[in-house]
């Protein structure tokens, strides 16, 4: 067991790994970005995030505590491996932006819960700090959503009238294989959750991303296409694996709380951009199918949000003395 001080520290040295993979995200992302309105949104966020760094090393200097090094090597790691992987995709502007979108929940959801733990344990200049960097993390995944025509626009440049339809099988291969990914992940979710409620609100959305999956199946049945494979195979692996991950974890309720959610926004942004795809190749059905599937995933990314305190609740009575996060 550990007192609220020393959780609340190694909150801040998680946050500052998130921020560490943020950063090698944001100094290459303008110049990926293929459009104005999509490179400033980085550009600009980029500033807020060397700010960001800056601030959570000074709470950190204020507890006489350091960033954890290999935290940060694997967050840097990470940040610079996806830019990679996105620079050799053939839309890479649209899987940058959903991305970044997904991860600036992660961000927001972090510093939720570090804000609520500096509170716990009486460091208000910390929750204060959580806060104000929250909300920019909030206002920068609005910016992103904002981009979504322009994402879409800048990764069909070029796409002949003809070709849109294949384009649009390829989104709807690789909505698939997110859809499998979530449903490695919610297998385990409800027995990592930490709360009934919170384990009934993965059971529920296991059950629609079943559907969902049946859905996006029936429209690749209907273009003539088939799912990748490849990239099924890929992600429900990485699904498996973060939900052994999770169980590994000291605080998994919180931490698979916080993934969860980011997810689900991965998923939104993944059918936002689907949705306009399939508008530019005519294909109604298609986008109505991405439409109503964006918002189902709003629904289950707000309901596990509801649930965060008692998500971070679970997590500290796990690894501190204190008998509920809601205390003061």
């Amino acid at each position: 067991m550990t007192d609220l001080a020393e959780q609340l520290v190694k909150y801040l040295t998680d946050v500052h790994a998130i921020e560490q993979q943020a950063l090698a995200q944001m100094r290459v992302s303008p110049e990926l970005a293929g459009h104005p309105q999509l490179a400033d949104a980085f550009s600009e966020h980029c500033r807020e995030t060397v700010e960001h760094e800056r601030a959570i090393r000074g709470r950190l200097e204020e507890h006489d505590a350091k960033p954890a090094v290999i935290k940060d090597l694997l967050g840097t790691l990470t940040g610079k491996g996806f830019t990679a992987f996105a620079r050799v995709q053939p839309d890479t502007p649209g899987k940058l932006t959903a991305h970044a979108f997904s991860y600036e929940h992660m961000e927001l959801a972090a510093y939720v819960m570090l804000g609520r733990v500096a509170t716990l344990a009486g460091d208000e200049a910390t929750a204060e700090e959580a806060r104000r960097i929250c909300a920019e993390e909030q206002a920068m995944g609005e910016r992103l959503a904002s981009c979504f025509d322009c994402a879409v626009d800048v990764s069909l440049d070029g796409t002949a009238e003809g070709d849109l339809e294949d384009r649009l099988s390829h989104y709807l291969a690789d909505a698939h294989a997110i859809e499998r990914q979530s449903l490695a992940l919610l297998d385990r979710a409800p027995r990592l959750a930490g709360t009934e409620p919170l384990a009934g609100i993965y059971a529920d959305h296991r059950r629609e991303t079943e559907a969902q999956l049946e859905q996006v199946d029936e429209r690749l049945n209907a273009l003539g296409a088939e799912p990748s494979r490849i990239k099924d195979a890929a992600l429900r692996l990485g699904g498996i694996n973060w939900g052994l991950f999770f169980g590994a974890q000291p605080d998994t309720p919180a931490k698979l709380a916080a993934f969860a959610y980011a997810f689900e926004h991965l998923e939104i942004a993944s059918y936002e951009l689907l949705r306009r795809v399939a508008l530019r190749a005519g294909d109604e059905q298609t986008a109505e199918l991405a439409s109503r599937h964006a918002t189902e995933e709003r629904s289950a990314a707000e309901q596990i949000r509801g649930q965060f305190d008692a998500a971070l609740d679970a997590s500290l009575r796990l690894v501190t003395d204190v008998p509920r996060a809601g205390a003061a």
